[in-house]
């Protein structure tokens, strides 16, 4: 980014703009759908935005209730509103990142064979029984009855569901597998006290992938092949995830693997060693233990949110709703399982929690929202004139950077000084706020471009302004 600014900086000069600014007449904004000639208009957008803290607060109820940072940013910034304890309603700025996320997780899973499936919220009872699970996850599965007294309930995750739904398929052969079906869908849990806003809360959007191959060698390959998808698309946020060794809990299986983002209000104790590169949840090994099982060397003591769980499960599912494909040798076979799971809205806010600072919310590149901020001068200031070059410049950013249509929004709220607009821009972390301000009236017209994500302004001509975004990747 530093290099790509230095040459902007040395663009030829912006040709003088062919209208006369003394024949200037204050420029109309209007809203429309993102494309070709269209303006999204700031003041149109549904932000609820509670700039202070008191304000913030009242919404949980209590002053407890407020316990991290990416809580308290997502609330005061309006990109979520509590509907009831551990739910939320995610507001505009939240669906758009999120239906990012998942476009970046559909590429990484697709990449590597994946299926996109959708199987239904409410989970027939006997197939939780089937498994025992029905009463072995105890409180936290929401059941219900419908009006002809048959149980169900709201899942949590879908083991029972895929397996049956394959077992359903009565002629598999071992040249259709590997499978690798997954969704993203919302998930249910009745959490006994839910908190950090969608770090932990009873209804959450995961993605869920299960496979099925025709021997364990090819599911522990399998196995190899989405974890790595996961650091791949870690690494692409720009977040920097650790696996590390995690027990297989009520999910079952004979191996797991968590991925955890190291952040001190994270809820899981972790242990890492420097020299080996171990890594496990302290869940998985003895409390008195100081030393590396690996190496022996001394391991080091941290925190971390889980924001991905892999497991190889074997029969375990299988072999109770007989999923079975039939083998090389004509005969029929169990398939060899396993399922993965990335929670999205937790790698939404743990993201958040991680890159922000205490009063800015800050975003991985790929997720912003909105990848531009553009803000023309005061009405009735001595920069009014450069209204219009603002409008020309949004209608050359969306026509000459195609990637941009839907990404870049005005700052209409010309009743509000340029301080008061771009302290609103910071704090909601568009990754590049662009100001039409006295420079814009120069020969030729320079812009003020404030580049969050690293801190630079520079003084950009037109072209130059141009030749910086069309830098910027989207999904």
């Amino acid at each position: 980014m530093k290099g790509l600014l230095t040459r902007c900086r040395a663009l030829p000069a912006l040709a003088t703009c062919s209208h006369q600014l003394s024949q200037y007449a204050p420029q109309r904004f209007h809203h429309c759908a993102p494309g070709r000639g269209k303006r999204l208009m700031l003041s149109r957008m549904f932000q609820p935005q509670k700039l202070r803290e008191d304000q913030v607060l009242s919404l949980e109820g209590r002053s407890g209730d407020l316990t991290c940072k990416s809580q308290r940013l997502m609330l005061q910034m309006g990109l979520i509103h509590p509907a009831s304890p551990g739910c939320y309603h995610l507001l505009p700025y939240t669906v758009r990142a999120m239906e990012k996320l998942v476009r970046v997780i559909d590429q990484e899973m697709q990449t590597i064979g994946g299926q996109k499936v959708n199987m239904p919220s409410l989970s027939p009872a006997e197939l939780w029984r089937a498994t025992k699970r029905w009463d072995s996850m105890g409180r936290e599965l929401l059941r219900l009855r419908d009006r002809h007294g048959k149980e169900y309930c709201l899942g949590p995750t879908h083991e029972e569901a895929i397996t049956a739904l394959v077992a359903s398929q009565k002629t598999l052969s071992y040249k259709q597998l590997p499978f690798l079906l997954y969704q993203v869908t919302r998930k249910f849990r009745d959490e006994p006290r839910p908190r950090f806003g969608l770090l932990r809360g009873r209804e959450f959007y995961m993605k869920d992938m299960y496979t099925f191959d025709s021997s364990p060698e090819a599911a522990q390959l399998t196995y190899s092949l989405v974890c790595d998808a996961y650091s791949s698309l870690f690494n692409r946020l720009g977040l920097r995830c650790i696996k590390v060794q995690a027990d297989v809990g009520s999910i079952g299986g004979m191996v797991s693997h968590e991925f955890q983002l190291p952040v001190d209000v994270g809820e899981d104790r972790l242990v890492v060693c420097p020299s080996c590169h171990f890594s496990a949840n302290m869940e998985t090994l003895d409390s008195s233990r100081t030393n590396c099982p690996a190496c022996q060397g001394p391991l080091t003591k941290t925190k971390g949110i889980e924001v991905g769980h892999t497991f190889y499960l074997g029969t375990k599912y299988s072999s109770i709703f007989n999923a079975q494909f039939i083998n090389v040798h004509g005969k029929p076979s169990l398939a060899e399982m396993g399922c993965y799971g990335l929670g999205v809205t937790r790698i939404l806010a743990a993201a958040i929690e991680v890159l922000s600072t205490e009063d800015c919310v800050r975003w991985p590149g790929l997720l912003a929202p909105y990848q531009v901020c553009l803000i023309p001068p005061k009405k009735g200031s001595k920069e009014e004139a450069a209204a219009e070059l603002a409008g020309h410049l949004y209608n050359h950013i969306t026509e000459a950077v195609p990637q941009l249509q839907g990404e870049v929004l005005l700052d209409d709220r010309t009743h509000l000084t340029i301080g008061n607009r771009l302290k609103d821009a910071n704090k909601l972390g568009y990754p590049f706020v662009i100001i039409a301000a006295k420079r814009a009236l120069d020969d030729p017209a320079h812009f003020e471009v404030w580049c969050q994500n690293t801190g630079e302004v520079v003084f950009l001509t037109r072209e130059g302004v141009l030749e910086l975004l069309s830098q910027v990747q989207v999904v």
